[in-house]
């Protein structure tokens, strides 16, 4: 996230630059009184609006600019440059938006325009839903709440989350947040006072057990029963348990949650030693956030490279190597048979001792409430292409959601953050009655010490692997190929490559 600039770079905008020094598709940052502005110019056309992604704090100007929009080079969120409304998870608040004067053939930015509620969309449905509700309290369903409001619903919202803090911002429990480089008011996707001031009825601790699909109604454990005309099942994934002697003891943690991260916190307070069980993203990001409070790290893990399933085998050695660098220590192709204590015993007859253990051995998606409700299954909650499941009415996304991605052409399900927060607002169209197909190409970032990690596609096998550029040199775009064609793009520090991956994978499939 951006903090406040210390600083004014570029020119003063209110004083003007010259049209010849902003170039067809060109950007150009300055400041309009004390804050920082993005010029972009398309054709005749200049806009004026925040320079800085309203997600993170991404510099826009690094961005890439399709059509009348502009992506973000961190994150690939997507902001319309006429009203800078935010199109794309993972922003949800609009850019600022300033007047812009042409004259003398030099431009200048005038007054901050006031901002407008979103247009409704033409031609919307006939019969809008009274009650919709949401069985979930993470990316997905508070990204599909959010968009309800944000599309003129006016209908009853109910958000039915058994987690006890509002939607957070999941990434950042494995990232900065656990580090200690970010404040506890980073976490929150939104101030409590968003839900009651929107009219939606978030209810925390709330543990939903069966949906009475006949009478339309979600069944809770206290034996409440909620109406719905419409159902959003956003129930996401949680954390595999380890499945051995000692795992249940209370300094062997999974993280998952705001509370899960805490728990972490308070026990890294005092701790010299951790063991984290798993090389995967969110092993390995536990593992760089330890480091950088002093910790020592040691992760366990059964592969012979960390993330070579998914990122090949010399972005494998890359990671592994800076996780070294950092100090971390590998006890790769091994894993815990036992924990007694402060002691793990490891398959190859070794001991680990250390002051607290995070299992990171990967999630499931949980599954339970559709499978009892008689939906359809297969290694997640089958939807078609508007994210509805078998049963009318009901739909699902996120973590949960198998469904037919245009660009490999296969039913895929991904535990992607962007992707979820994505899906959530399809769904929340199609919920309204708009027949809206859910293209977005899978996006996810991954952070480990200074290197960010971009994966664009979804490559669940390829043939080879083709490498532009320096993987050792933190300078590189990996393309994973199946008979020539691309189906996924890694990348370190090669933003606008991923973004340019990102809006040809679109093309292919329009």
């Amino acid at each position: 996230m951006a903090e406040g600039h210390s600083k004014l770079d570029g020119p003063d905008l209110v004083q003007g630059i010259a049209f010849a020094d902003l170039p067809d598709g060109g950007k150009v940052v300055g400041h309009c009184g004390n804050e920082q502005v993005l010029l972009v110019r398309r054709g005749t056309e200049v806009f004026a609006i925040g320079a800085t992604c309203t997600h993170y704090g991404g510099p826009l100007v690094d961005g890439l600019v399709v059509k009348d929009t502009v992506r973000c080079p961190w994150h690939h969120a997507c902001f319309d440059l006429r009203e800078g409304e935010a199109l794309r998870a993972p922003a949800f608040n609009p850019l600022a938006c300033w007047s812009v004067e042409q004259r003398d053939d030099r431009i200048f930015v005038g007054e901050k325009r006031k901002r407008t509620a979103p247009k409704q969309r033409v031609g919307g449905p006939s019969q809008v839903p009274e009650k919709i509700v949401i069985v979930g309290g993470g990316a997905a369903g508070f990204a599909a709440a959010e968009k309800l409001r944000r599309e003129h619903y006016h209908g009853n919202i109910v958000m039915l989350s058994n987690d006890e803090a509002p939607p957070v911002d999941r990434p950042n429990l494995s990232k900065d947040y656990l580090a200690g480089k970010a404040p506890e008011d980073w976490i929150p996707l939104r101030g409590e006072s968003f839900y009651s001031k929107n009219n939606i009825d978030l209810r925390l601790h709330a543990n939903v057990t069966s949906i009475d699909t006949r009478s339309r109604e979600v069944v809770l454990a206290d034996g409440v029963r909620t109406p719905y005309d419409r159902l959003l099942l956003a129930t996401g994934a949680e954390p595999v348990r380890l499945a051995i002697p000692g795992a249940n003891q209370p300094h062997v943690h999974t993280l998952r949650s705001l509370a899960d991260c805490k728990a972490i916190i308070e026990r890294a307070m005092t701790a010299r030693r951790a063991i984290v069980l798993g090389a995967s993203f969110i092993g390995l990001e536990v593992a760089a956030a330890l480091r950088s409070r002093d910790i020592e790290v040691h992760v366990v893990a059964p592969e012979k490279r960390p993330m070579e399933r998914i990122l090949g085998p010399q972005m494998g050695d890359f990671i592994r190597a800076l996780h070294e660098e950092n100090g971390v220590v590998f006890h790769l192709e091994n894993t815990a048979s036992s924990i007694d204590g402060r002691n793990a015993k490891l398959s190859s007859g070794g001991t680990l001792t250390a002051d607290f253990v995070v299992a990171g051995i990967g999630v499931r998606p949980r599954t339970g409430l559709a499978e009892k409700a008689g939906l359809s299954l297969d290694r997640g909650v089958i939807v078609n292409a508007f994210l509805e499941t078998s049963a009318p009415g009901i739909f699902a996304a996120g973590d949960i959601a198998r469904w037919p991605d245009p660009h490999s052409g296969e039913n895929i399900r991904v535990e992607h953050w962007v992707v979820a927060e994505r899906q959530g607002r399809t769904a929340a169209l199609n919920m309204l009655g708009h027949r809206e197909k859910f293209i977005a190409v899978p996006f996810f970032w991954s952070q480990h010490y200074d290197v960010p990690i971009n994966y664009v596609g979804y490559a669940g096998q390829w043939d080879e692997i083709a490498v532009d550029g320096d993987i050792i040199a933190k300078d590189c775009l990996l393309r994973f190929t199946r008979e020539g064609r691309t189906l996924a793009v890694a990348s370190i520090f090669r933003d606008i490559e991923s973004l340019e991956a990102e809006v040809e994978m679109e093309r292919q499939m329009t």
